[in-house]
């Protein structure tokens, strides 16, 4: 087994172990947070996080540049280039942290304007918003350097110390949440649980890489030994725009067009959707940087058949995800959170369509990547004013339906029709006839397994709505019928199915 494909399964298991033993902490503890804390803090913890997202779009994708531009340096073992590369990303990010410091001091100013109508009071949300601030500047002044863990396929070792430390820190605030009371205490242990978690995992990197020596001070001067640092910079920052309205401003523009508390509900079904997504993207994305190394090595007739496998497995993964939460979610909150946390319908739709086309996208997106293809910003401007035009006129008419209408339709455009020709054409250097006589085949056979799927929930007697066994029960008996239709579609007919199948034979 090489040792590319050795290290993407000890990131697969590490992801995955990691995975179980925080789903249980995840859905415990929102339940134990919003009874304790009250919905409007918790809605408010959302929507200043992603308030603080909008000042990281100031990383400007560089983070994302440097891990390209070490791919090579890694493979050849030039230890002198990657201290080079890393010294010039600490001192950016540096630069960065300073300007994203005072740019959150700056917009500080603006909340009592911004949340003058919330009876939390400002205290608390002055404590919680600098807080969180002070946490995310932790990774551009001190923690910069993990970069050359995930690079090299070590992004297990992050994972160890950075969700062990997070497991630990959601039951301290599970205890102080049920017998305090107090949002003071849950974010205090936030921001020291973020303290502690960076300088275990700095001492682990110092072990690692004991030659690793980087200065900020340099990185200045060296700035100029790698001007396509910048230049791809410079592309990627427009995308990571554009992924971030898409991704992360759900909270924002439901707070702007409906209410703080309907934040809270519709983060606890995006809590469900991204805990069940995490379960399977954990291991499928740890193949990320070994996808890097192997494009590095050039080798086509490889990087094509990995493709194709990676293609099967995550059509399969978005199918099984948008079945399961279909008919699966409603039931689940009923009995977690209670009735009247279930949402509209129409809301449960249109999130699973954009769940599956997302969830759908990995390989190009990883591939487009490898290769460094970020040259067309104009995609990127086009979703993005797609996204926030359709947001902005159908969140003030419909609401939670509008916003999802936008995401939608500016994925569909530029991610499902754009990005595949744009990877096939400047990267693969293959017809994009070729992707769609594949991905046809992917979407025709979901179609089938979903209609089968449908059929079993109508059959099937069992009522998930009396207990969490009777709806373990009826989601087994139902995604069974999904899965085995599914299999035997993509053996069928899929590319890339059966070599998944030779090589799992070769796994074990």
């Amino acid at each position: 087994m090489s040792g590319r494909v050795h290290k993407s399964i000890i990131n697969a298991e590490v992801n995955l172990l990691f995975y179980f033993l925080s789903l249980f902490f995840a859905f415990f503890s929102r339940k134990i947070f919003l009874d304790n804390l009250s919905a409007e803090f918790i809605g408010l913890t959302g929507t200043l996080g992603n308030i603080l997202g909008y000042l990281n779009l100031a990383e400007l994708g560089i983070g994302s540049c440097v891990s390209f531009f070490l791919y090579k340096p890694l493979q050849t073992g030039d230890r002198e280039k990657m201290q080079e590369i890393l010294s010039v990303f600490g001192y950016l990010y540096h630069c960065i942290g300073m300007i994203i410091l005072g740019a959150g001091v700056v917009i500080s100013l603006f909340f009592p304007l911004i949340f003058g109508g919330e009876k939390l009071g400002m205290p608390i949300i002055y404590f919680t918003f600098y807080s969180f601030l002070c946490s995310s500047l932790i990774s551009y002044f001190i923690n910069y350097r993990q970069i050359l863990l995930q690079a090299d396929q070590k992004n297990y070792l992050v994972a160890i110390y950075f969700q062990s430390a997070g497991l630990v820190k959601v039951a301290v605030q599970i205890f102080l949440a049920y017998r305090y009371h107090n949002p003071y205490a849950w974010v205090a242990v936030e921001f020291v649980f973020g303290i502690f978690a960076c300088v275990v995992l700095n001492h682990k990197i110092d072990k690692e890489y004991p030659w690793l020596k980087t200065d900020k001070k340099r990185g200045r001067g060296l700035l100029k030994k790698y001007p396509g640092i910048l230049t791809n910079t410079r592309q990627i920052f427009i995308h990571k725009i554009k992924d971030f309205v898409l991704s992360k401003s759900d909270e924002l523009f439901i707070f702007a067009f409906v209410s703080l508390k309907m934040v809270a509900y519709y983060g606890n079904y995006i809590m469900i959707t991204s805990k069940i997504t995490l379960l399977f993207t954990s291991a499928l994305d740890s193949v990320n940087a070994g996808v890097g190394n192997l494009v590095a090595e050039g080798r086509k007739d490889n990087i094509m058949k990995v493709f194709w496998e990676l293609m099967t497995i995550r059509h399969f993964v978005a199918g099984l995800l948008c079945f399961s939460i279909y008919y699966g979610i409603e039931p689940f909150v009923s009995l977690w959170l209670g009735d009247k946390y279930i949402m509209s319908h129409d809301i449960l739709v249109l999130l699973v369509i954009y769940i599956y086309m997302i969830n759908s996208r990995g390989v190009v997106d990883i591939f487009n990547h490898s290769y460094g293809l970020y040259a067309d910003v104009w995609s990127a401007w086009a979703e993005l004013a797609i996204n926030i035009t359709i947001t902005i006129v159908g969140g003030w008419m419909y609401g939670i339906i509008g916003i999802l209408l936008g995401k939608i339709v500016s994925v569909f455009l530029i991610v499902v029709f754009w990005k595949p020709y744009y990877l096939f054409t400047s990267g693969l250097k293959q017809p994009v006839a070729h992707y769609w006589t594949g991905a046809v085949r992917y979407y025709a056979v979901f179609g089938v397994a979903f209609a089968a799927g449908t059929l079993a929930t109508r059959i099937v007697t069992i009522i998930p709505f009396e207990g969490y066994l009777s709806w373990i029960a009826y989601m087994l008996v139902c995604a069974s019928v999904f899965i085995v239709v599914e299999i035997a579609g993509l053996l069928l007919f899929a590319k890339g199915a059966r070599d998944c199948v030779r090589r799992i034979k070769i796994f074990k």
